[in-house]
């Protein structure tokens, strides 16, 4: 048949054969492709097994040289869950507990803590701990770093790692211990000095008050010499003991500072006055300065002030023998005040210099140095320079004398509870002055004042320049005022008075010392219009310049009324003593009698009638008749603090429960009289009830004052 296609059996065999051939070298190629990929992966897992076996390497090696290192740095390592189970421990925490490692692993076990100490947060969060934990070697105390890490499955975990500081706690305690022993010996040691300083100070202060007692006596010159030397010799002693109780107080950590607005002028003037007859004695001038900028108050502890002033200027006068000494005060730049102290002494030799400010160390420390002391006095005044804030220095060379410069941050007060001194009443704007004197500090500082007050000053130090600058000046420049240092010599003092009346100088004043008072006899027949006492006063000498003229009167610098110098009067049981009419009564506390004796006569030579009493018990029977009337009353107590039986502390504190038992309104004035000299002995006198403080051995100038708040220092 036409167009007819037959399919015959070999065809289709052939035609399924090729179909099947294809069909197999397709799934070929495909199973080939497959593989390859396959090998491909595989060759690709086997790299990534090979990389992660190197960074598990790593890793283990990296575990076991951190965990070796933590383990060097740290006696113990121990990891715990949420419940206290241990899922980690080292070696060392194993026999820590004294356990096997492998009992430890799971277990919530952990050492016996014995002591503890608070626990303290470092800055990254971790905890410490120091515990004292017993073990199977004994009690060992261990340092514990507390963190939190993460645990199996995520959770956070407890992870402590320590070390072992039985050694370090052990150090610690044996200095806490040495450092309470070294407190409590201090401690012990202030006592005794306390005690101690009484022993000495009693019997001190009747050996000074019988040397004053003899002098006030008539004695023949050689016995004076001799009481003198008794005296002057005690005073030393005296400032010894007070010099060594004073390092111990600094030394001890007890130095107090008390700052309140004072006077720094007057502080100034009073140490330099103080310091003058012995300064005069050998000759020498003291002098002092303060500018007139300087605030009127300043804030700060004035008793520790004027003591960093005797100590310096007191050794200035010590060591110099020729020339003077000068103390100024100044204000400084950048606020705060600075203190100079300058001598004409031999001055220091350089590699001296740095050992000057420790203690028992002195500018000579030869064996024939020629001026005792502790060497204490500078020591002192550093350690109350550096307490206050500030800081002294020294320049000095040998031959050229020394100066010593201390600056302090004292701020000006805001009020002033002082009443400030009025202004003089005229100034010295314009006013021609010649200063002749030959001083190496008291002119210059009188010139400098004057300067402050407007005058035009000129100072010369020899009569030929004196006369040679009076002469010279012409008409409307002649002097107004001349000043003469009576040092130069009395008749030389007489001569330029008597040219400088003839040349048209108004006004002439003199300078003296109380011995060339003596010496001169009156200024007025001198030539003199007054005089003014060395040293000079920056108040005195303005008024003194400015205040009119008395013709043919002597303007005498002002002093103690007559009524503040009584008449001496004898002791009880003299003959003729018998008491003035309304004589203040004073009831005198103490046990030694000697120092009864020496109070009972400074009492009475002040009008006093005394009653004295050998005991706090007495004291208190004999305070409890005046209330009851059966006596008249005191105006004042000396109340010894020291006294067997009934102590002066505890027989005021029974005299101030008797007024308010009685309600008696006015208390009566009750000062403590002992030779304790430490700042707590004051506080605890006040404490007690007392109104005053008066150390023994006490002087006349400060028995006056505190009498002078009674009124007795006005009677008789």
């Amino acid at each position: 048949m036409d167009g007819l296609f037959i399919i015959t059996p070999t065809a289709a065999a052939l035609a399924l054969a090729g179909a099947l051939a294809f069909a197999a070298t397709l799934a070929a190629v495909l199973i080939l492709r497959d593989h390859m990929r396959l090998e491909a992966r595989t060759r690709g897992l086997e790299t990534d097994a090979e990389a992660l076996q190197d960074r598990l390497w790593r890793a283990e090696e990296s575990e076991h040289f951190f965990r070796a290192l933590a383990e060097s740095q740290v006696d113990a390592i121990v990891q715990r869950d949420a419940q206290g189970r241990v899922t980690w421990a080292n070696d060392g925490f194993a026999v820590l507990v004294g356990l096997p490692r492998e009992e430890v692993l799971g277990r919530a076990h952990a050492p016996r803590v014995l002591e503890s100490r608070p626990p303290r947060l470092r800055g990254d969060g971790a905890r410490l701990v120091d515990e004292a934990i017993e073990t199977p070697d004994g009690v060992r105390w261990v340092g514990w770093i507390e963190t939190t890490a993460p645990g199996r499955g995520g959770a956070p975990e407890t992870l402590r790692a320590g070390r072992e500081i039985t050694e370090r706690v052990s150090s610690e305690a044996a200095l806490a211990e040495a450092r309470a022993r070294a407190e409590a010996a201090s401690e012990a040691k202030s006592r005794f000095l306390a005690t101690v300083s009484h022993e000495f100070r009693t019997p001190l202060g009747g050996i000074l008050g019988m040397a004053d007692l003899i002098l006030d006596t008539r004695c023949d010159p050689e016995q004076t010499t001799y009481a003198q030397a008794i005296k002057t010799s005690g005073a030393a002693l005296l400032s010894l003991i007070d010099e060594i109780l004073d390092f111990s107080r600094i030394e001890a950590g007890k130095l107090t500072l008390a700052p309140a607005p004072f006077d720094l002028a007057g502080c100034v003037e009073g140490v330099v006055e103080l310091l003058a007859p012995r300064a005069q004695g050998k000759g020498i001038e003291i002098a002092g300065y303060c500018a007139a900028d300087l605030p009127a108050r300043l804030v700060g502890d004035e008793a520790r002030i004027r003591q960093i002033l005797v100590n310096l200027a007191g050794n200035a006068v010590k060591f110099t023998d020729t020339g003077g000494v000068g103390v100024e005060a100044v204000p400084e730049a950048g606020g705060g005040i600075v203190l100079r102290v300058s001598d004409t002494g031999p001055g220091i030799a350089p590699e001296r210099i740095p050992a000057l400010f420790e203690e028992f160390e002195q500018g000579d420390g030869s064996a024939a140095r020629r001026h005792p002391g502790t060497g204490l006095g500078l020591a002192i005044t550093q350690r109350l320079v550096a307490g206050m804030g500030g800081t002294i220095a020294v320049e000095s060379a040998p031959g050229a004398g020394a100066r010593f410069t201390v600056t302090l941050p004292l701020p000006a007060a805001r009020t002033s509870s002082l009443p400030a001194e009025a202004p003089p009443a005229a100034s010295l704007a314009g006013r021609r002055v010649l200063v002749l004197a030959r001083s190496p500090f008291e002119a210059p500082f009188i010139a400098r004042r004057l300067e402050q007050e407007g005058a035009r000053v000129h100072v010369v130090a020899t009569e030929g320049e004196t006369l040679a600058k009076i002469a010279m000046a012409g008409p409307g420049a002649t002097f107004d005022s001349l000043i003469v240092d009576c040092a130069l010599g009395d008749d030389l003092a007489r001569e330029v008075a008597a040219a400088a009346r003839e040349a048209g100088v108004s006004r002439a004043i003199v300078l003296l010392s109380p011995f060339e008072r003596r010496d001169l006899g009156s200024p007025a027949a001198a030539g003199y219009d007054g005089y003014l006492v060395k040293p000079v006063r920056a108040r005195s000498l303005v008024e003194r310049l400015v205040e009119p003229l008395a013709p043919h009167a002597e303007a005498v610098r002002p002093g103690p009324s007559p009524a503040a110098q009584p008449a001496r009067r004898r002791l009880p049981g003299e003959r003729g003593n018998a008491p003035r009419p309304g004589a203040p009564r004073v009831l005198l506390a103490e046990d030694n009698e000697i120092n009864a004796l020496l109070a009972l006569k400074a009492l009475e030579k002040r009008g006093a009638v005394v009653d004295w009493a050998k005991d706090g018990h007495e004291a208190v029977a004999l305070a409890e008749a005046s209330f009851a009337g059966l006596r008249p009353d005191y105006d004042v107590v000396f109340m010894d603090i020291r006294m067997p039986g009934l102590d002066g502390l505890e027989a005021t504190r029974r005299i101030r429960t008797l007024e308010r038992a009685l309600g008696r309104r006015q208390p009566r004035r009750i000062v403590a009289l002992t030779a304790n000299v430490l700042k707590e002995d004051e506080e605890a006198a006040r404490e007690a009830g007392l109104d005053g403080f008066l150390p023994k051995p006490f002087e006349p100038r400060m028995l006056e004052r505190l009498l002078g708040d009674t009124g007795l220092a006005r009677a008789g």
